[in-house]
């Protein structure tokens, strides 16, 4: 079996308090992306929880999010389960229609302060 290539960046970068998380991708268990927004949303944000977790965080942590659609018709539906993941004080956000580097339908960058 030959190992992964490095990739050129770091998932996760702490700067003092304020912690950093590389793009994330809605990817199922399995490593494959599913179809449809909800559920590519869903896991994207799973796993931006998954992540915090393992730096002692939680999404109340989060202070900013960067989010890329590839669909402008999917923002209904993104913001809505967007939504159960946060709560007062909400990130502040930004959302941007993009094309991405791999066939998916959104990408989400955050930053967390400890």
């Amino acid at each position: 079996m030959t190992a992964p290539a490095k990739l050129p960046f770091s998932k996760v970068r702490r700067a003092g308090s304020t912690v950093y998380l590389a793009g994330e991708l809605g990817f199922a268990a399995d490593g494959s992306i599913p179809e449809g927004i909800e559920a590519q949303t869903r896991n994207c944000l799973s796993r931006i929880k998954a992540t915090l977790e393992g730096e002692g965080l939680t999404m109340a942590h989060v202070v900013s999010c960067t989010c890329y659609l590839t669909d402008a018709k999917d923002f209904a539906a993104f913001n809505a389960v967007y939504a159960e993941f946060f709560s007062d004080p909400l990130p502040v956000r930004t959302t941007v229609q993009s094309g991405l580097m791999i066939d998916a339908k959104l990408e989400i960058t955050v930053i967390a302060q400890a």
